[in-house]
């Protein structure tokens, strides 16, 4: 089974189609209110329920409270993510004091990632301007000219354990502590990284000394480090598909890109929720500014769009062995398949 393939392309024009879309983008002002409290409060009552557990002598029932706090904390960075797209309010100082809020809890320097985020749909699927806010994917060709250690070194960083298990931990852990990627770019990124290191070392220092150290590991790492696994996940499967797009820079097309390039991640109504929608990422590279609460009208009154790139909860696991860019094939390849080709 071909993943997230159409039997050919959609016979739409995507730049037609982004300019009807800009009628979906103005926030509703109450609407957001209402999302970042339904997603904050919950978030905070399952911590608090978390701790209450470990604190009763239940330690072994703090992780399966972590489960759901972990998608709640999810669903606070894609409020996160609006933010940074200046979708989620009109104004963009109100966008910018929330998201950098939600990043201390996210610990995601808000305007360092908003740049390198803004880098990530300005090039999506450009095989010219990889490196910057996407998953490092190499064409099959230019794995086939790396050397052993160097084809060891791309095959770890692809592995499921690596890639979904320590590549989120590091991510959120030890890289965000940094502004990598935009290290030499002025004293803003930097900026933006350490007011977030200072007001994260606060908050921790501060739960610490109420519930203490052990509790504190307990109860908020697995939280933040099931988050992080979900939220990797989620990013790998919106843009790592068979029939993803890839392009050279003299054929790329942003448009084209964005309504190609990247998936529509049907999940359940209950996942989409929890997710915000961020499974429409069609829709959203087409047209980043619309809200996530908007994003499901766009499938109501566009369904054709709704086939567009769809990957089910379950053909998305497969997603997990395409590994290389076949540039005679246009599409994503597994070492499996490479090797059998040699």
């Amino acid at each position: 089974m071909t993943i997230g393939h159409n039997s050919g392309r959609a016979p739409l024009d995507a730049r037609r189609l982004a300019q009807t879309l800009t009628t979906y983008r103005t926030p509703n002002h109450a609407r957001s209110i209402a999302e970042l409290a339904i997603t904050a409060v919950p978030l905070v009552a399952l911590w608090m329920a978390a701790w209450f557990t470990f604190w009763l002598g239940y330690a072994w029932a703090t992780p399966f409270i972590a489960v759901p706090a972990a998608g709640f904390l999810v669903r606070l960075f894609m409020i996160q993510h609006d933010c940074g797209h200046g979708t989620f309010f009109s104004r963009r100082l109100v966008n910018d004091w929330v998201g950098r809020v939600i990043g201390v809890l996210t610990l995601t320097p808000y305007d360092l990632w908003r740049r390198t985020h803004a880098i990530h749909h300005a090039s999506a699927g450009n095989l010219d301007r990889r490196g910057i806010g996407d998953v490092d994917t190499l064409t099959v060709r230019e794995y086939r000219a790396l050397s052993r250690w160097g084809r060891l070194k791309y095959r770890l960083y692809r592995h499921p354990l690596v890639m979904f298990g320590v590549g989120p931990a590091y991510l959120f852990l030890l890289q965000h502590r940094l502004p990598v990627g935009l290290m030499r770019n002025g004293w803003q990124p930097w900026a933006s990284t350490m007011a977030t290191n200072l007001a994260i070392a606060l908050i921790v220092a501060l739960l610490v000394w109420f519930v203490g150290i052990e509790a504190f590991l307990l109860v908020h790492l697995p939280i933040t480090l099931l988050a992080a696994a979900a939220g990797v996940w989620l990013f790998y499967v919106q843009h790592q598909f068979e029939y993803t797009t890839w392009e050279r820079d003299g054929a790329w097309s942003l448009h084209e890109a964005a309504l190609h390039g990247s998936s529509h991640y049907d999940l359940p109504a209950w996942l989409r929720w929890l997710t915000a929608n961020i499974g429409v990422h069609h829709v959203h590279h087409l047209c980043s500014r619309i809200p996530y609460y908007r994003l499901p009208h766009v499938l109501h009154d566009h369904p054709e769009l709704r086939d567009l790139g769809r990957l089910t909860l379950r053909e998305s696991l497969r997603c997990v062995r395409l590994a290389l860019w076949d540039e005679g094939q246009n599409r994503l390849v597994s070492f499996r398949e490479v090797a059998a080709a040699r």
